[in-house]
This record gives structure tokens, C-alpha cells and sequence, in this order.
């Protein structure tokens, strides 16, 4: 079985049905993995774009007027913005298609990093730095586009694995910016020498996705899904806890190399050898955490990956206090790999709860899998949106903690705090009713969903 040929001018594809698995092996698995590979590389530069500015502040020294607070506010506004786009680029998908979207949307990042390049140099006002930053908000509306879109390609059985993939390709921005920023900062350079690196970069990335990635008819905007989603409680709770999870992923890459420089010291250049690693490493295992979540179940994974989160960051609070650098970098890159993990697995489980509700409302089969796919693709961009607020909460937790206390202790006992939350809201949703322990009074209906929370 072959898919029709586009009907439509800019690669549109009328028929997609990946469950099919005659389609899926004969040209769909094929056309999703071309689509799935440049959708990875615009949401990874989208990615660097975003977090370019968690570099350059290590570029800007007493020349440039800043205080520690000042830095933490303005990684705080660019993590707003991009936590705020993630909503009208979720839709957006819908309304430009995939492909066509994929290049509007990595073409918009030339605004930032241009701008950056003409403003950044010592006597420029905060105010112009808080406007450029703005601007570099956008990059991290890529991921929501890209999500959303990937996900549509993709059979449910897959999903773990492509969203991992997907996200974690995007992820791996941060630490690749970071690594060329170390580069060039050893070899004397400047901010504008790493803005006129990726300049060209963002070219090559619309120009690619033009050339080879597709859009599906079937991807049809559809507000009573969105409606329908911000109305459904497990929307919320996935995004409470994808806080925890990306939300510390990008709070914590914004945040290491000033925390490396306020509070043990640091130069810039020590602090780029060392923030590179946690980014990079959370970035390669979360499709690991997707592939965990496939086999295991999400919410199991998640479960014990908040345990992890929760005991690195205990260990953080003592190797702070004692100012032990070695120790307080060893286990913040354990808690960055965790994050990464653990963005697989919560990722994972948005598809497979809204498809469980659609089987335990009667649905079966496609119309199932269309229910599924049609919440759970509105749900990403919500949850994406308000994940991505935990790097705000994060940065201002640490600007908080340095102005009140000197150090970043007081911001890692309340993200202790939070992760003991969030294990509990995972337990007692999604695993507190193990299988064959669901009350005899239990409907069908309830009993079926409970069964399938346990495996998403």
C-alpha cells in the first residue's frame, strides 16, 4: 500500500493512517522518519536560540552593568516567551501544516539572533537586553510545533520513541550552543562570533525542511479538542508534572553556568567547560526515557524517576552548603540526566491516557485511536506551555534565593519540595489501584481506564 500522492502545492498529503500496519511498513514508517529527522533539526536550533541567552550573559561582564539579579531576570523573560508561544504554535500545525509551519517558524529565528548581534556590547541598556530576549523567546515555541506534529506521523506503539527522539534531538540545542560558546571562548572570541555561526545555521534548517519534510490533510485544527483538553483534569496533572520534569531541564540549563559563577566563583570560561555536560547527557537519554516508558509504562517510570530527582536534589542542598564543587557537579548532572529521563516518560504518557479514556467511553479501534490522537495532540501544546514555566519558576527561584540568602540553597529545598509533590500526584493518579485491586462497586468503564493508567 502506497500514500497518494499530494494533491495540494507544498507536499500535502491527503491520507495518513500509521495504525494501518500494511501502510505504516509498505511507505509510512519511511515518510514519518524523513519527517521526524529535519522536524529534529529546526526544533534543535530552535532550541540553541532559545537558551543562547544562558550563554551570552557568561559573556557579559562588569563592563556591561549587570548585576547576578539582573541575569536571572532576563533568562526568566526569554523562558516566559518561549513558554507562552508553545500554545498558538501547537495550532499552528493545523492551520499552515507541519512542514509548511516547520519553515515559517525556523525562519522567525533570524529576528532574534540578529538583533542579539547588533545590540550585544557593553552600554547597552538592560531594558534593550530584556526586549532582544523577548524576541529569543520564540525559539522555544519550535518544540511545541514540532511535537505536535511528529506526533500525527507516528502509530501509538512508536509514539514513546519518536516524541523521545524528537524532544531530545530539540534538547540537545542547549548543550551544543554551550559547547560552541566554550569554543570560542577559549579561543578569545566574542558573542557576535556565535551569533554569526548560527545565523547561517537557521538558514540551512528552513531551507532543508522546505525540500524534504511533508504536511497531512488529516491534521485539521479543532477547537472543541482544545476546548475539550484544558477541560480534562489529566491535562493539568501531566502538566504539573512535566514542570518537574522539563521544567527543571530548562531552568536548570539557563541557571548552572550563573549559579557556577555566583556562588562557587567560577569564571565564564570554568563554568562553560562544566554546563554543558548535564544538558547534553538529560538530552541523549530522553528518548531512553520514551523507549522505558514504551516497555514499562510511563507512569511507572516517572514514579521512580521523581524518587531520583528528589534524592539528587537533597544531596545538592548538602554539597552546596558545604561548597564542595566537584560534588555539587557530579549530582547536578545526575539531576539533569534524570530530567531527561523523565521528559521521555511523561511525554509518553499524554497518547496513552487519552486513548484509555476513549476506550473506557466505548470508542474502539480507529475511532479510538482518532479520539486519542485528537485530545492528546491538543493536550502537548498546554502541557508543553506550562512545563516550560517551571524554567521561569526555576530562575526566579534562584534569583530569589541569591538575594535573600547568598547561595542557591534556599531554591533547591523548594524543588525538593516540589518533587516529593509530584511523586505523590503520580502515585495516587495514575498507580495508587495496581492491577486486580480496583474496587468490586467500580463500573466497567472506570475499571478499563484504571487498568490502562497503569500501563501508559
Amino acid at each position: 500500500m502506497t500514500a497518494p500522492a499530494p494533491t495540494r502545492r507544498g507536499r500535502w498529503i491527503e491520507r495518513w493512517d500509521p495504525e494501518d500496519e500494511a501502510f505504516w511498513n509498505a511507505t509510512g514508517e519511511r515518510i514519518a522518519r524523513r519527517n521526524l529527522w529535519f522536524s529534529v533539526l529546526s526544533e534543535h536550533i530552535g532550541f540553541s536560540v532559545w537558551t543562547l541567552w544562558s550563554v551570552l550573559v557568561l559573556f557579559m561582564g562588569p563592563e556591561y552593568g549587570l548585576t547576578p539579579a539582573d541575569k536571572f531576570l532576563l533568562t526568566s523573560v526569554v523562558t516566559l516567551v518561549g513558554a507562552v508561544v508553545r500554545v498558538p504554535y501547537t495550532f499552528a500545525v493545523a492551520v499552515f501544516g507541519g512542514r509548511n509551519w516547520t519553515v515559517v517558524s525556523a525562519s522567525l529565528l533570524l529576528a532574534p539572533t540578529i538583533a542579539a548581534f547588533t545590540v550585544m556590547e557593553p552600554g547597552t541598556s538592560f531594558s534593550t537586553f530584556l526586549l532582544v530576549g523577548l524576541l529569543a523567546g520564540i525559539g522555544g515555541g519550535n518544540f511545541a510545533s514540532s511535537m505536535t506534529n511528529i506526533n500525527a506521523f507516528f502509530p501509538l506503539r512508536k509514539k514513546g520513541w519518536a516524541l523521545g527522539l524528537n524532544a531530545g534531538g530539540g534538547n540537545i540545542g542547549v548543550p551544543v550552543i554551550q559547547l560552541v560558546a566554550l569554543a570560542i571562548i577559549g579561543a578569545g572570541g566574542g558573542p557576535r562570533v556565535l551569533l554569526g555561526i548560527y545565523i547561517p545555521l537557521i538558514v540551512v534548517a528552513a531551507v532543508l525542511a522546505a525540500l524534504f519534510m511533508d504536511n497531512l490533510a488529516s491534521v485539521k485544527n479543532d477547537t472543541g479538542a482544545a476546548k475539550d483538553a484544558a477541560r480534562d483534569a489529566h491535562t493539568w496533572i501531566m502538566a504539573v508534572l512535566y514542570i518537574g520534569t522539563f521544567g527543571s531541564f530548562i531552568g536548570y540549563s539557563f541557571a548552572f553556568g550563573q549559579v557556577l559563577t555566583i556562588q562557587f566563583g567560577r569564571t565564564p570560561l570554568q563554568a562553560a567547560y562544566l554546563t554543558f555536560i548535564g544538558p547534553l547527557l538529560g538530552s541523549l537519554i530522553r528518548p531512553v526515557g520514551g523507549r522505558l516508558a514504551d516497555r514499562y509504562g510511563g507512569a511507572r517510570i516517572t514514579l521512580w524517576n521523581y524518587v531520583g530527582m528528589a534524592a539528587a536534589t537533597a544531596v545538592l542542598i548538602g554539597a552546596g552548603m558545604r561548597k564542595s564543587l566537584p560534588l555539587f557537579v557530579s549530582v547536578f548532572v545526575v539531576l539533569f540526566v534524570l530530567s531527561g529521563l523523565g521528559n521521555g516518560s511523561t511525554f509518553k504518557m499524554i497518547p496513552g491516557i487519552f486513548q484509555a479514556k476513549a476506550l473506557a467511553r466505548g470508542l474502539e479501534g480507529e475511532a479510538a485511536v482518532a479520539q486519542g490522537r485528537r485530545l492528546s495532540g491538543a493536550a502537548m501544546g498546554l502541557i508543553g506551555a506550562v512545563g516550560a514555566l517551571g524554567g521561569v519558576g526555576i530562575n526566579l527561584a534562584f534569583r530569589q534565593s541569591f538575594l535573600s540568602y547568598g547561595s542557591g540553597t534556599g531554591a533547591f529545598v523548594a524543588f525538593l519540595g516540589f518533587y516529593a509533590v509530584c511523586f505523590v500526584v503520580t502515585w495516587a493518579v495514575y498507580l495508587r489501584r495496581p492491577i486486580g485491586r480496583v474496587p468490586a462497586t467500580a463500573s466497567a468503564s472506570e475499571e478499563k481506564t484504571q487498568l490502562s493508567y497503569a500501563e501508559v
